[in-house]
């Protein structure tokens, strides 16, 4: 391969496409499940059982979590099962990706921070961090993805930018480049540059 060649080879889109859209169905799948009225009838059961264990200089932010959510918990039960189906369906269609992206990584954190405790308490025996960290850092990596492959062509997104002049800011990383036109004739060229005779 020359280096021109080189330079111009393009990574082909689905493997990006792929990677987003099965992420999105192993959200599905998490999100059918809190759907369900077991997690509904544990949910603050989980949320205070991340406390127990905790040092003492991050009990506050778990007795702020509970305080928020105790009296409201089954709001705070459907509040999250909505959330991760949207976010699902979202990857899914690949709508508003870099949104998307942002939103599900803070999200994630979120859920690390709570209900999982920061993958704490970090004693003997500790086996793993939690998955929602993990989570984050492959929407990360969906952002990373995106700005580096542009357009994702099996997407919501690409049609919508097609129609919606600014829905590019809620999509994409960066601008998409404008559809290479017809090349330059000798009457496009500034005035002030001579032409090549």
């Amino acid at each position: 391969m020359t280096p021109t060649q080189a330079a111009s080879y393009k990574c082909p889109a689905w493997p990006k496409d792929a990677l987003r859209i099965s992420f999105g169905i192993i959200w599905l799948i998490d999100a059918v499940l809190k759907w369900l009225p077991g997690f509904r009838a544990s949910y603050m059961d989980t949320i205070m059982g991340q406390a127990d264990g905790q040092p003492g200089w991050l009990k506050g932010w778990f007795v702020l979590w509970i305080r928020l959510q105790h009296p409201q918990a089954m709001f705070f039960a459907y509040l999250v099962a909505a959330v991760e189906t949207l976010i699902a369906v979202a990857l899914i269609a690949g709508f508003a990706r870099k949104l998307t992206y942002i939103a599900a990584a803070a999200f994630s954190v979120l859920i690390w921070a709570t209900a999982e405790g920061f993958g704490g308490p970090y004693t003997s025996g500790a086996a793993d961090i939690g998955t929602a960290i993990i989570y984050a850092v492959v929407f990360a990596g969906l952002l990373a993805l995106s700005y580096y492959a542009g357009p994702a062509r099996f997407s919501a997104d690409y049609y919508l930018e097609k129609k919606i002049s600014w829905w590019w800011r809620l999509a994409e990383v960066r601008r998409p480049a404008p559809p290479l036109t017809a090349a330059a004739t000798a009457d496009d060229t500034p005035a002030s540059q001579p032409q090549a005779v």
